[in-house]
């Protein structure tokens, strides 16, 4: 990768092979098998009730068809994982962000952390990594999905991966949990998780609680779902009703425990009454959105001693970003329109603003918060149907990542300025690679694949 990186931050070279761009805005062929969704969810990965709750719950939450990348978006993207896990392990850097954030983060529990998630767009010329989440949710939707796909033609048949593919993500998900455990220096079986959230019952993501709890079961592993406020803690051990807890799985967004509802927790992550994950100490060093304000500065970058490689990735790979503040105010409204703006501690796009769209007031509310602002990449595109009026949406990809290893790729669907698993025909899709010379495609024209015209 050389030297010369575009003051975006975005890779500006292509990434995308013909084959895969070709394919996402023509590929009709593959798509959601309901019957298949609907007969794992009957089967041992479901309960009663789920299929029904998930279809009135989450009507958008899985999307009508694939996306597809190349070898080269998923060597970069990876590439920039990696990256950033090599900066974060630097104790300069650990200094830096420590020293900003609440007094907790610094407490440095043996456990690294679930179900990392990070977030790319990424074009056929350019990619970003936009976020990077410490709780990132889907995980069994995205298993879910991919064992309910069917390709209505033997070439891109080819694509899809086989069903254990979905058999193996589950079981490294069961194997990460263990390793958290012994990470946390426990001795024995992990026999008891708590699923934790705000009102779990209430969460739009709640189908996926149950489904993390039959798999936990499934494994030998007790599992509750509960709100903090359910849980207690006497004698140095966490309890929540019959059971004594000894791993929290943490889905909430109060990533440093200020909350009231949470005090019994932060008192049994502090206490080292149970293993809870992820943790402030991660959202903190990962999560934080200031964070890709120090990884896109090369000034910084250098003061931290990054080898030169690995300051071109990410300068290449991460969109420059930048803590708004009274001194750079000015410039910033001016060049609004080519830069997002989000809250350092925030999720589920609460409070991010397109600079194009922002006004007045509401410019004053990110000048008064605690905002970065970062280079706009334009997210993908995928066209979900043909015709005369064709359906295209945007997407993003999502890596699952556990101690720097990318566990899975998945993709959201969505229309408007943010994934919200509202729209329909989106939500969280599987991702297919696809190598530059496939299937034929650079050769010959795109011909009609079940009734439609596919590049397939």
């Amino acid at each position: 990768m050389t030297a010369a990186v575009p003051r975006s931050g975005a890779i500006a070279e292509p990434l995308v092979s013909a084959a895969s761009d070709r394919l996402n805005a023509e590929c009709f062929c593959i798509g959601l098998d309901a019957d298949a969704v609907r007969q794992a969810l009957d089967s041992g990965i479901g309960q009663p009730g789920l299929r029904a709750l998930l279809e009135e719950r989450c009507p958008y939450a899985l999307a009508a068809r694939p996306v597809f990348v190349s070898s080269v978006q998923l060597m970069r993207m990876s590439a920039i994982v990696a990256a950033i896990e090599s900066v974060v392990a630097l104790p300069a850097y650990r200094d830096i962000v420590l020293s900003r954030a609440p007094s907790i983060a610094r407490y440095s529990p043996g456990a690294r952390g679930v179900f990392y998630g990070y977030d790319f767009h990424v074009t056929p010329s350019a990619m970003g990594l936009i976020e990077v989440n410490t709780n990132a949710g889907g995980a069994m939707l995205n298993a879910l999905l991919a064992r309910a796909q069917r390709a209505c033609c033997r070439s891109i048949q080819r694509l899809l991966p086989p069903a254990a593919t979905a058999d193996a993500f589950e079981a490294r998900i069961i194997d990460m949990f263990r390793h958290e455990w012994l990470l946390s220096g426990r001795a024995g079986p992990l026999r008891t998780i708590a699923i934790v959230d705000e009102q779990p019952e209430a969460q739009y993501l709640y189908p996926e609680f149950l489904l993390f709890q039959r798999l936990l079961e499934a494994n030998g592993i007790t599992a509750v779902i509960a709100a903090p406020g359910d849980l207690r803690l006497r004698d140095g051990v966490l309890t929540c009703g019959t059971h004594a807890i000894d791993l929290v799985y943490n889905r909430l967004t109060d990533f440093y425990f200020d909350t009231q509802a949470s005090a019994v927790l932060r008192e049994a992550y502090l206490q080292d009454a149970a293993v809870v994950t992820p943790h402030p100490h991660a959202h903190a060093l990962y999560a934080d959105k200031r964070n890709l304000a120090l990884l896109s500065d090369p000034m910084q970058l250098q003061q931290l001693g990054v080898p030169v490689a690995t300051q071109a990735v990410l300068l290449a790979g991460i969109p420059r970003t930048e803590i708004v503040d009274p001194a750079n105010q000015e410039r910033l409204w001016a060049e609004r329109k080519r830069l997002f703006f989000k809250p350092f501690g925030g999720f589920g796009s609460r409070a991010a603003y397109r600079g194009d769209k922002i006004t007045q007031r509401v410019w004053q509310e990110v000048v008064a918060g605690s905002h970065v602002a970062q280079a706009h990449v334009t997210p993908g595109e995928r066209t979900l149907s043909g015709g005369d009026a064709p359906q295209i949406l945007k997407f993003d990809l999502r890596q699952y990542v556990y101690q720097g290893e990318v566990q899975w790729t998945a993709a959201r669907l969505y229309q408007g300025q943010t994934t919200n698993f509202r729209t329909p025909g989106g939500g969280f899709a599987p991702v297919y690679e696809t190598p530059d010379a496939c299937l034929g495609l650079q050769d010959g024209p795109a011909r009609h694949c079940a009734g439609e015209s596919s590049a397939c």
